[in-house]
């Protein structure tokens, strides 16, 4: 027994790593490995915690304190558990960061300009049965219709939606929500399903959509797909009970990024071939944790050669001496201009995979040329894709974009 409780110790000091030095481990296993144990320690340490209280009792019935191992064992996780305890906190206080964020950039007395109607179904507290079943999506009055084409490109080009049981006489406002998976892998089933319930149940359309992937096609494909979709509901979404006059657009990881570039490059024919009649700006813009410069220039990716050669061998097909213009065009930061909507940008100060300083640096240009509103929120303490489950965290950062989306809609109504 004293060797299992060690190996628990063992495992906790590496996950401690990962949440709080989460680049501490060399490229050649990060960010995989890292990854892969930060989740558990940060979104689901309220669960994991008190699982490990009850190994280490069992372990400590066993026998484990009979040898010096097992002593050192329990000491080194009694240290751990201060780690996971401080990584708890951090989520439930995640509100806290949220709403400063909103309030800075929107103005303390934001939610006056919120109608009275819409502000009574904005949740105010997050309780425990608000994240209690982490993987529990599905909500009572949502109804979801999945495999809408969307193009003729197969699967790959289909969408579903997530809606209201009941639609208002004038349709629903839309959330575009953009998957992720560095381009290369994900499906419109696997993300933001807290998010796409959440804003469902609370009357507005959100749209998945899927995308074609690399390495069998390039960039910018993998935008003009999205740009296809968005098209789709500018011309069909009334037919489904959508108000397609307010479409925001959301997504995580490499869909942070598209989301970004979809704000950035509104109506280019070049980016919308054989829709080149249909208006492609967004209202708002929601990217968590993307990438938004391609090249680097921030210097927070360590391994910027490795990053730079896979981009160019998978996802670009060109390197940038080779297609400058289009590594330029890939990077949101070159596309910021002052009529970019209004952004709500969000990313966790632990992220392994996208680092938190690109996304700084991009909420700050944003803010220096836009003359919309730029919401910057970093969580403490959060992963790369912190919100593919219910947690403390993943409900203040919903809270917040609902409050941002719905501040925004008031503004462009009133």
């Amino acid at each position: 027994m004293d060797v299992l409780l060690a190996l628990l110790a063992l495992f906790n000091v590496v996950a401690m790593i990962t949440v709080f030095m989460p680049r501490t481990f060399p490229d050649s296993v990060l960010p995989w490995f890292v990854f892969a144990f930060a989740l558990l320690s940060t979104e689901l340490a309220w669960l994991w915690l008190p699982l490990q209280a009850v190994l280490t009792l069992a372990c400590v019935a066993g026998g484990a304190l009979d040898s010096t191992l097992g002593v050192i064992a329990l000491l080194v996780l009694a240290v751990s558990w201060l780690g996971l305890l401080r990584s708890i906190w951090l989520g439930l206080d995640s509100g806290t960061t949220v709403e400063s964020a909103l309030g800075q950039a929107l103005g303390r007395d934001y939610r006056a300009r919120i109608p009275a109607g819409v502000s009574r179904g904005l949740r105010n507290v997050v309780g425990f049965a608000d994240w209690r079943r982490p993987f529990a999506m599905p909500r009572p009055g949502v109804e979801v219709i999945r495999n809408i084409a969307y193009a003729g490109g197969g699967i790959r080009q289909r969408l579903d939606l997530y809606r209201p049981a009941v639609i208002p006489p004038g349709g629903c406002p839309v959330l575009l929500q953009i998957h992720g998976g560095a381009w290369m892998i994900g499906t419109k089933e696997q993300q933001a399903l807290p998010l796409m319930y959440r804003m469902a149940a609370n009357g507005w359309i959100c749209v998945a959509a899927n995308y074609r992937l690399s390495p069998s096609v390039g960039f910018p494909t993998h935008l003009h797909d999205c740009k296809a979709a968005l098209a789709w509901i500018r011309t069909h979404g009334r037919e489904y009970g959508m108000n397609p006059d307010f479409v925001a657009v959301t997504g995580g990881s490499a869909g942070g990024h598209l989301t970004a570039l979809m704000g950035l490059t509104e109506n280019r024919p070049d980016l919308q071939p054989g829709q080149e009649g249909v208006d492609t700006s967004v209202q708002a813009c929601v990217p968590f944790y993307g990438v938004y410069d391609f090249l680097n220039r921030s210097g927070a990716r360590p391994s910027s050669a490795k990053f730079l050669e896979f981009l160019g061998e998978r996802v670009l097909h060109a390197t940038p001496e080779e297609d400058p213009a289009r590594w330029d065009l890939a990077s949101p930061i070159t596309q910021v201009h002052a009529d970019a909507p209004p952004f709500m940008v969000v990313h966790g100060s632990r992220d392994s995979l996208a680092p938190v300083e690109d996304a700084r640096l991009f909420a700050r240009h944003l803010r220096e040329i836009s003359r919309n509103p730029v919401v910057y929120v970093e969580l403490q303490g959060a992963e790369h894709a912190f919100d593919i489950m219910h947690s403390p965290r993943t409900e203040h950062a919903i809270d917040g974009v609902q409050r941002f989306l719905e501040w925004v809609r008031a503004g462009r109504s009133g």
